[in-house]
């Protein structure tokens, strides 16, 4: 059981990395608009280290920041902080081909509404959509399903963001120090009985990528520069890819299926994280071309920060060289 709150970073909170402060911009849904997507590369270039990293929860981060306030202001008058109180819980992972993100502001804000969610743990996520179904969200939806810790239990609702705020709900109230639901002794089982189960057919919940193509080009390694893509409106997937309008110019993007990055991915590494025992991008890169036939994650330590969901080979730093785990 945890003994101590997560310690995730926000937008305004920041995380003090060794390369300086480290802002994590939730968005919903993974959808910006051009100008929001602007707001965010131009505080990059000005007040970060001139990137911005994607995460695998659809989210952005900004490293290098001496301090969170003129961050936070620029993102809230660009409505990428519409509650100062709730924004570290605003994780909603959206399938990112789908027409759902009115519901997913919905969620949003039903969520950032109610003053006792606020203090729910950083790691609290909500996925919408099929293919995003088995990304292990506290609470999931598929049209009228309720995916309780990524599993269908057999709750068939009729008001999807009513449901989701009372899932929450009863989450906040069963958790303790928990920070997931999948951790709280029993918490699917009262949840399910507080919503009642059909007989229905169950869902088997899946991860569904987006190939890389024009439409939907991957960024290597997770990070853009921040003078890419100006006036682009951008939706951010949870593998570290974009969607983005047809003509878009992709350069330094992925768009080939066949190219060595396709499914690469690697957490911060050294200099930028003080527990990382490599410089794990670097490593990655001069391997870059091996043969494999799965995605492939790079960790800097055996916290394995950033590995995405599904059947991954992993390299794990060890400090001489790299544990290869299959």
């Amino acid at each position: 059981m945890r003994s101590h709150p997560d310690a995730c970073p926000g937008a305004v909170e920041l995380h003090a990395a060794a390369d300086g402060g480290l802002a994590r911009i939730r968005v919903p849904g993974g959808t910006l608009s051009a100008a929001q997507w602007d707001v965010v590369r131009t505080a990059a270039a000005e007040l970060g280290n001139g990137s911005v990293e994607l995460t695998s929860r659809a989210n952005l981060q900004i490293r290098g920041l001496a301090d969170g306030v003129e961050l936070g202001a620029r993102l809230a008058a660009a409505g990428l902080l519409p509650s100062a109180s709730h924004e570290r819980i605003r994780n909603i992972i959206a399938a990112p081909l789908e027409d759902n993100q009115a519901l997913v502001d919905e969620i949003d804000a039903a969520l950032c509404a109610d003053p006792l969610l606020a203090s729910l743990p950083g790691r609290f996520l909500v996925t919408v959509g099929a293919s995003v179904s088995g990304l292990g969200g506290d609470f999931g939806l598929v049209s009228d399903v309720l995916l309780l810790a990524g599993r269908d239990t057999g709750i068939r609702v009729a008001d999807p963001v009513s449901a989701v705020l009372t899932a929450a709900r009863l989450f906040q109230q069963l958790r303790g120090p928990a920070w997931r639901l999948s951790e709280v002794d029993d918490g699917v089982r009262k949840i399910t009985a507080h919503f009642g189960a059909t007989d229905a057919p169950r869902l088997t919940p899946v991860v569904t990528p987006v190939a890389p193509s024009p439409l939907t080009p991957g960024v290597p390694l997770g990070r853009l520069d921040a003078h890419q893509l100006p006036g682009v409106p951008l939706r951010l997937t949870p593998w570290r890819s974009l969607v983005v309008p047809a003509g878009t110019d992709t350069s330094g993007l992925i768009t080939d299926p066949e190219s060595p990055w396709h499914g690469v991915s690697a957490c911060t590494g050294r200099p930028g994280c003080a527990k990382s025992l490599s410089d794990v991008r670097a490593d990655a890169r001069a391997w870059l071309g091996t043969p494999h036939d799965r995605p492939v994650h790079w960790s800097g330590c055996a916290r394995r920060c950033g590995r995405p969901a599904g059947d991954v080979i992993e390299f794990v730093a060890t400090g001489d060289g790299y544990e290869e785990i299959r």
